[in-house]
């Protein structure tokens, strides 16, 4: 009866969950270790029943009753677990920040303004947690409004001037649950400080010192440690194989994992989400086209020697500041709240991340900000990296430009094409497709981006003997 009385019972993903009526608004799995991220249930019946019993209860009374409510909780409504951050359920304007806190106070954030409150467990998010969701400070209201707290977070994290605002509205973005994001990464010189400005960045949402993650071996690794935590930061890249280059676009943009639960025969465990991407030392001459397309570079300016300090003391620095830092942010979020209809409205022409692109014209109109020209022009110069760095673009670039490629451009088969790009020795090189069919799939790979740059390979109507048309054309861009 105490465990039917004290908690309400969820199912989220399948697995059952325990909330308590006169408790914070965090959900605590049945089936939980005590070292969870918020412990067992055991451990909150424990606790409950020596409470009003004054006694502990017995080791096979404990047994039967989780028992029995997990049967229990079979038969309860399926149900989203939020994790860090979650649209309120009615009010689609409306989004909830978890603090990470034990008494489970949360920021609600409106076009009017945000608050500090409580979530009800019967009609508010009921938070999920793991162990890597960290406590977040309680956010302060800075008297200079939101400009002074962004000055102060530009002063720990030493992004260009072009590109503080991107970085800025990544963040905004991380604070709207199923908006799809870009996936930023930190770039910049030597000793530019990316993986500590890659936990500061992370940080102002995830809570201080948040750890970057080495990148898993295999997808399987990749869907529990993503799932975990809201915002998935992978440090010092020194490689991008194709199924994790595929995985992150998919994250980005909302996805689920399907894999065999343990010790059965055909029973399966899923994993959903869709989560905000941080990178540092990513190499963009091995990005692929769809995941390029989804980049959000945000460049780190060398530190002079004379404003360079400990690791020490900029941590503090930044932890004294992180209140006013999320407090300016929350400022801002409200004010771009409100204007994102008009700015949704007003804007005519978007880029693959339509979403994105709307909040930056968002920000920029609450700020006079060019954050979303930033992004656009980020967007071309990534293309360029992608084209240099595959060897099939450039060799299309190099055929285009020179006087060799005809004026009304070029038709023939899928393997007349092979053979004139594969002339000047580009056959023997390593990684050169070996036959027709391979070359139209890394034509495919990069299409895109080549479109881009006025190149464009479409296969035609017609056909010959030896097998479909296919047409290059070069518009050079004005």
């Amino acid at each position: 009866m105490l465990g039917q009385n004290r908690f309400r019972y969820l199912r989220h993903n399948g697995a059952p969950y325990a909330v308590s009526y006169d408790g914070p608004p965090v959900a605590v799995p049945l089936r939980a270790t005590a070292h969870s991220g918020t412990g067992s249930l055991r451990q909150h019946l424990t606790r409950a029943y020596v409470t009003e019993c004054q006694r502990t209860p017995s080791q096979s009374a404990l047994a039967d009753a989780l028992g029995a409510l997990d049967a229990l909780a079979a038969d309860v409504p399926e149900v989203e677990l939020p994790l860090r951050v979650a649209a309120d359920p009615d009010d689609g304007n409306v989004t909830w920040l978890d603090l990470g806190r034990p008494d489970g106070q949360s920021v609600r954030l409106a076009p009017d303004g945000w608050t500090l409150t409580y979530p009800d467990v019967e009609t508010g998010p009921v938070w999920r947690r793991s162990r890597l969701v960290r406590p977040l400070p309680r956010p302060d209201r800075v008297p200079g409004g939101w400009r002074e707290g962004i000055e102060e977070f530009a002063a720990l994290l030493p992004f260009t001037a072009e590109t503080l605002p991107l970085a800025v509205g990544w963040l905004l973005a991380a604070l709207r649950p199923s908006m799809p994001r870009p996936v930023a990464y930190l770039t910049g010189e030597q000793g530019t400080g990316k993986s500590t400005s890659g936990q500061m960045l992370a940080g102002v949402i995830e809570g201080a010192r948040a750890p970057l993650r080495q990148a898993p071996e295999t997808l399987r690794d990749l869907g529990p440690t993503t799932a975990a935590g809201w915002v998935l930061a992978l440090d010092n890249l020194s490689g991008m194989p194709g199924w994790l280059s595929d995985a992150l676009c998919r994250i980005v943009t909302g996805d689920a994992q399907v894999t065999r639960a343990l010790y059965t025969d055909d029973d399966v465990n899923v994993l959903t989400y869709q989560r905000p991407v941080l990178l540092t030392g990513i190499d963009l001459g091995a990005l692929r086209n769809d995941l390029a397309e989804r980049m959000l570079p945000l460049e780190l300016a060398p530190i002079p020697r004379h404003k360079r300090r400990t690791a020490g003391a900029l941590w503090a620095a930044y932890e004294r500041a992180h209140p006013r830092i999320l407090g300016a942010l929350l400022d801002l979020a409200t004010d771009v709240w409100a204007d994102f209809p008009h700015a949704a409205a007003e804007l005519t022409e978007r880029p693959r991340l339509a979403d994105f692109a709307e909040l930056l014209h968002a920000l920029d109109r609450v700020t006079g900000w060019r954050s979303l020209d930033a992004f656009n022009g980020a967007q071309d110069t990534l293309n360029d990296a992608v084209l240099d760095g595959h060897p099939v673009a450039a060799a299309l670039r190099e055929w285009t430009a020179s006087p060799a490629f005809p004026p009304d451009g070029w038709q023939g088969t899928m393997a007349d094409l092979h053979r004139q790009l594969s002339s000047d020795g580009r056959g023997l090189a390593e990684g050169w497709p070996k036959t027709p069919a391979v070359l139209s799939a890394r034509i495919r790979q990069v299409a895109p981006a080549l479109r881009s740059r006025g190149i464009h390979v479409a296969r035609t109507s017609g056909s010959n003997k030896h097998g479909k048309v296919w047409a290059v054309t070069y518009v050079p861009s004005s």
